[in-house]
């Protein structure tokens, strides 16, 4: 039996949400352990959709356990929203089912303020204006409001002082108003018997059920492209989005995991700025986007489309140690007479097979198509190969051939029943 996780092996947005709620029904413990309510999350249960951004996918399974890992940056106030809009669809989140770990690190209004401060200047990356940034720089900075300090208000002025120290300076410098720390300490003391109650030591937690033999899985947000070390910096999230931010952001060491499963659409999709070499700004991607209905969950931008890149793929599944694929949005390509797979990339007259970490390098490379001959039998729904066009199958297995990983599981619609299993990734 393994513990798995889960992460998304392009630019995030591969359809992470309904892979593991798929998952979820065989595990006894969800976990995140990196992001903040950046990260949007989309399931469809039984005609229900529900949008989550915070909360582990596995708090809409009854008798399954949620945690929030350390990882995390935690905005105190988006998650009573959260948990209250899930209460309202007949979700019941509770101390019981949902435990988050007292190292987590707050996102504060101000956080907020900052980042929206810098997206308005000529250095925007095209980040959601939810303070995740600025809450993971006081992290690193040894100055953050963790959610065990909402447990001691009396201690906290000295730390609402270090903290504001630093942001105060800062506003002064863009033109903005100082924070009063008798606001934000006010803030504080309202909101913690809101949260308190969920606070735990989540790594004794986690260690304790691995060793009943709970199955444990840890859900990715974004996705390995985004990682702040392994992406295409400096266009990447704050966190660290491959597999091994499991490991440290909940907790529990590397050795508890035994499973990556590495998810991926059958195209390339991309949010915000940054390089994107097989993008198809014209008619091909709007059609893709539109039949994906390719909007953010958490800010309803439409994304950027484009065809699938092998390349990137085979970097994330040896970043983060991939051992099985699951490849989603497989119908969305139905109908295509051709498509083409990027395998490879020019670079100033030669040929390489990686993304250069350099930016300017990032933004020469040029793909490299071999084209495939497309499929006019529709996927959506099937639920085995036996039910698939020929072609769609030989797509899938050149795909697993161009990034060295094979389909554990393959989606073809965004209910899960529609799902075609070839290796249940539990199972080691």
């Amino acid at each position: 039996m393994a513990n798995v996780v889960v992460v998304g092996s392009q630019w995030g947005d591969e359809g992470k949400g309904k892979i593991v709620d798929w998952l979820s029904e065989q595990a006894d413990i969800v976990v995140r352990f990196q992001g903040g309510h950046n990260a949007g999350h989309t399931l469809v249960i039984n005609g229900t959709t529900y949008k989550l951004s915070l909360l582990p996918s596995g708090v809409v399974r009854s008798g399954k356990l949620s945690v929030i890992g350390n990882g995390v940056v935690l905005d105190p106030h988006a998650l009573i929203e959260e948990i209250e809009r899930l209460q309202g669809q007949g979700v019941n989140v509770t101390p019981e089912n949902l435990r988050i770990a007292e190292n987590v690190a707050l996102i504060l209004p101000l956080h907020r303020d900052l980042e929206a401060v810098r997206e308005g200047s000529n250095t925007r990356i095209g980040t959601t204006k939810r303070g995740i940034g600025p809450a993971y720089e006081d992290k690193v900075g040894r100055r953050a409001i963790r959610l065990m300090d909402l447990a001691d208000l009396p201690a906290l002025s000295v730390k609402i002082e270090r903290l504001l120290a630093h942001h105060n300076a800062l506003r002064c410098g863009l033109g903005l108003e100082p924070i009063d720390p008798t606001a934000l300490q006010d803030y504080l003391a309202r909101i913690a018997p809101r949260v308190l109650p969920y606070m735990d030591s989540v790594w004794a937690l986690l260690d304790e059920k691995r060793r009943e033999g709970r199955r444990i899985l840890f859900e990715g947000a974004q996705g390995a492209l985004l990682d702040v070390d392994h992406g295409t910096y400096p266009f990447v999230t704050s966190s660290n989005t491959v597999a091994a931010q499991a490991a440290t952001g909940s907790g529990l060491g590397p050795s508890a995991i035994g499973y990556v499963l590495g998810i991926c659409k059958a195209y390339t999709t991309r949010v915000g700025e940054g390089p994107f070499p097989t993008e198809q700004d014209n008619e091909i991607g709007r059609l893709i986007g539109d039949r994906g209905h390719e909007f953010g969950t958490v800010t309803g931008r439409r994304r950027r489309c484009g065809w699938f890149d092998a390349v990137l793929v085979r970097q994330a599944v040896r970043t983060s140690g991939i051992h099985g694929i699951a490849l989603t949005k497989l119908d969305i390509l139905d109908g295509f007479d051709e498509i083409k797979v990027c395998i490879g990339y020019r670079l100033d007259g030669r040929q390489v097979d990686y993304l250069p970490a350099s930016e300017s390098a990032q933004a020469r490379v040029e793909p490299i198509y071999e084209e495939i001959e497309g499929w006019q039998e529709p996927t959506a729904l099937a639920r085995s190969w036996a039910e698939l066009p020929a072609q769609a199958i030989k797509y899938v297995r050149r795909i697993e051939e161009l990034i060295g990983c094979s389909v554990a599981l393959l989606s073809t619609s965004p209910e899960r029943e529609d799902t075609i299993l070839v290796h249940n990734p539990f199972e080691g």
